[in-house]
């Protein structure tokens, strides 16, 4: 088996899914690991080989969610080889091959520690940025991504292209974020660059700003105020805020762009004022149940 010609082909199979250049690139690189750890041909791997290379991983200290990412890609590999490339083998991880990963619910961020984040961003790009993320839900590589064509601020929205998953949606603006965002675009001089947020200093100045550079600005914010905040965790902090201002979970969902309403409910698991209000509500009925009604003194015979 000509290894280079099969991922090739591979290559241009998951095109053909119409899977993201992104995804692409990172399952071929999971591949190329996998290929230059095997110690024997591809189609002679065992089961027995696939658990020292999860050995193997551990050792790397790897995180088990990461291992489970893996091995995932890899059986889908180890598939293509055997219906797409009609190349006769078992694979090698079983369907059901998954490390326990313990779930814990996602963390918001308290009132009081947006306040104390939004006070220490002092760049008007940093803010219109942070502020897609907090207050319309965006990842940070649909931030990344955003182009000036698909921000309407006059109807105040976004159309969120190619997503994750490759779902189109569209985001709305809400009045905080829409003065950050303008005060950015006032400020910003590059006409030809289609991409709205750039890099502001250095070699790269007037560049598209990379995910990896938008993390890093959302670090230093972190390091400076002391606050276990990320990028992801402002999507979070979002949905907890609509929830607990009584919006629907289905309308979170379509905003934040998740296929399943599981993935949205996770996020509205922490904090939820709202939950606390409805059982103070509801009990309160259930214990005026129990109150005994006064004592009627025409019947009161004592």
């Amino acid at each position: 088996m000509q290894i280079t010609n099969v991922i090739i082909n591979f290559r241009r199979h998951l095109k053909r899914r119409n899977y993201s250049p992104h995804t692409v690139k990172y399952y071929l690189y999971i591949i190329r690991l996998y290929v230059l750890w095997l110690d024997v041909p591809l189609e002679q791997a065992t089961v027995e080989k696939v658990d020292a290379y999860i050995d193997h991983l551990h050792r790397k200290r790897m995180h088990p969610s990461s291992i489970n990412l893996y091995l995932a890609i890899i059986r889908v590999f180890y598939n293509y080889l055997k219906y797409d490339e009609k190349i006769p083998l078992t694979n090698p991880i079983k369907r059901n091959r998954r490390l326990r990963v313990p779930k814990p619910l996602p963390r918001a961020l308290r009132d009081q520690e947006v306040e104390q984040l939004l006070n220490a961003i002092k760049s008007k790009r940093d803010m219109a940025m942070f502020k897609l993320m907090l207050r319309c839900g965006l990842r940070v590589e649909e931030v990344s991504n955003l182009t000036l064509g698909a921000v309407d601020l006059k109807r105040r929205r976004i159309l969120v292209h190619q997503g994750k998953g490759g779902k189109d949606r569209v985001v709305y603006i809400s009045d905080d974020a829409h003065d950050a965002l303008l005060a950015y675009l006032k400020t910003r001089s590059h006409y030809r660059i289609k991409k709205v947020f750039l890099v502001e200093r250095g070699k790269y100045k007037g560049q598209p700003i990379s995910v990896r550079g938008i993390q890093k600005r959302i670090e230093l914010y972190a390091k400076e105020t002391a606050i276990k905040v990320s990028c992801h965790r402002l999507r979070h902090t979002m949905a907890t805020q609509l929830l607990n201002a009584e919006a629907e979970i289905e309308t979170i969902q379509d905003l934040l762009g998740h296929n399943w309403i599981t993935t949205t409910q996770k996020y509205c698991k922490l904090s939820n004022l709202k939950i606390k209000r409805d059982y103070f509500k509801a009990m309160r009925r259930v214990q005026q149940r129990y109150v005994q009604p006064a004592t009627n003194p025409m019947f009161d015979y004592g």
